[in-house]
């Protein structure tokens, strides 16, 4: 026989930290999924057209070729190259969103990694691939802890750099067919973005004084 009296069935409040804390994981979860998803339906498309979208990514100092800043990270040259960012895309981009600070730092990351790309990539070169954003992340999740000095989040920052730490190696000019001006620009936007969404200190605001009156009023 189930008791079914008060302490067995009680609810957690609205406000419970583990119930808050657990919709947040599956949230990021699903979130980073669908993104990922994203990624594979458009390389579905781009295969299906003989890869033409391709040809919208960021053509570097071609002013037709500045929108690429926006559907670079969409697109990648083949299946094997958008299979090697899966992986890190969604650890690390579970992370940013675990974080709370998914949409503004990647938005920056996004924008400092094609500008970066389009400035200083080889003339006449199409450049593809969401590694730059990858990159960001990374950064910002290393960097975070410190900007913010926060213990638990450097810590986290550590455990990230053992995993993968040994990319940003890539950074440095390698394979001719790896945009390194992509990831270079990318960790750039992760220490910018960091430092722009560090926690501030806050202001202590003075308790209102309250209105008693005039002198001689009667209030």
């Amino acid at each position: 026989m189930q008791n079914h009296g008060v302490g067995a069935s009680a609810s957690r409040s609205p406000g419970d930290p583990r119930g808050d804390s657990t919709r947040l994981w599956v949230r990021s979860l699903i979130v980073i999924v669908a993104f990922v998803a994203v990624l594979y339906v458009v390389e579905a498309v781009d295969a299906a057209t003989n890869f033409r979208l391709d040809d919208d990514g960021i053509r570097a100092r071609d002013v037709d070729g500045l929108d690429g800043i926006l559907w670079a990270p969409l697109l990648h040259a083949g299946w094997d190259h958008l299979a090697a960012n899966t992986g890190p895309a969604v650890v690390l981009g579970f992370l940013v969103l675990l974080a709370r600070r998914f949409l503004l730092a990647t938005v920056t990351v996004w924008v400092i990694s094609g500008a970066g790309v389009w400035l200083f990539a080889p003339a006449n070169s199409i450049t593809v691939g969401l590694s730059g954003v990858i990159f960001g992340w990374l950064t910002f999740l290393l960097l975070r802890g410190i900007f913010n000095r926060s213990g638990w989040q450097i810590l986290i920052g550590v455990v990230i750099f053992l995993l993968y730490g040994g990319v940003l190696w890539g950074v440095l000019p390698a394979q001719e067919s790896v945009s390194w001006q992509a990831h270079l620009f990318g960790a750039i936007g992760g220490v910018v973005a960091a430092w722009l969404l560090r926690r501030r200190g806050r202001t202590p605001t003075p308790a209102p004084t309250p209105d008693l009156g005039s002198p001689g009023t009667g209030r």
